[in-house]
């Protein structure tokens, strides 16, 4: 009989892909361990590389997680889902709400990492923003941490000469976040676009985010206009792929 593409799978790709079936018909739960090395090794009658390769293409994958000397266990953490539309809408952060609620569905949300300060505008910047090369932008980095998984870091850049002074370069912007502020500012952001990419991560990236240098990461680059059409805001963030199911609801 004629050797079907399944068959001429590798074999750690083979056992990776029953564990992962294993996983999905509910062998193993949320936070259950999965077989280790040795045992795979002995199941499957192949050497330890072998098995070891397997586990890291479930880790990879996002759906399994290392604990430091108790083996690898199935991944204990539900996906959020980004709102894409409904985040950035002005009854979201008019009403005071951070954006980022729209997203968690009640779970505990914290920026565990912020930075502020004033900055050189980098040239891509300084070209969206409109700047001269003498402006200066206000640079906010931020780390999120969701049920204790880092997931996200954002970086936003406004000009300086719009939010110097204001509660904007406070690492504590208030209620309703840095949009709220800058509407009070006499810039209300009126207009978003959005430009989603793909990559793996940078070492110091899969750092921060707590992920193996195999896991993807979603960038999303948002600019913010006000109503004169005026660019007021670019915010670069890099999101866990394995953490986040990117939703767009919107009427035809």
């Amino acid at each position: 009989m004629p050797s079907t593409d399944s068959d001429r799978r590798p074999k750690y790709q083979k056992i990776a892909d029953a564990l992962r079936e294993a996983i999905q018909a509910g062998e193993y739960g949320s936070g259950d361990r999965l077989p280790g090395e040795n045992e795979l090794m002995a199941t499957h009658g192949v050497a330890r590389m072998t098995a070891r390769q397997a586990l890291g293409v479930l880790k990879d994958e996002g759906i399994a997680e290392s604990r430091k000397g108790a083996g690898v266990f199935v991944r204990d953490f539900r996906p959020l889902r980004r709102r894409g539309i409904q985040r950035l809408s002005q009854e979201q952060w008019g009403s005071g709400k951070s954006i980022w609620s729209a997203d968690t569905e009640n779970r505990t949300l914290e920026v565990d990492q912020v930075t502020v300060s004033e900055e050189a505008a980098p040239e891509h910047i300084g070209l969206v923003l409109d700047l001269a090369d003498e402006d200066s932008v206000c640079v906010r980095r931020r780390r999120f941490v969701l049920d204790g998984k880092p997931v996200l870091l954002a970086t936003s850049y406004l000009p300086t000469s719009v939010v110097a002074g204001s509660a904007i370069t406070q690492e504590n912007t208030g209620p309703g976040g840095t949009y709220a502020r800058l509407a009070e500012l006499g810039f209300k952001p009126v207009h978003f676009r959005e430009e989603i990419r793909s990559r793996m991560p940078t070492k110091e990236e899969a750092a921060q985010l707590s992920v193996s240098a195999g896991t993807p990461v979603i960038l999303v680059c948002r600019t913010a206009f006000a109503d004169d059409g005026r660019p007021v805001e670019i915010n670069e963030m890099t999101l866990d792929a394995a953490s986040y199911i990117l939703e767009y609801d919107f009427d035809a």
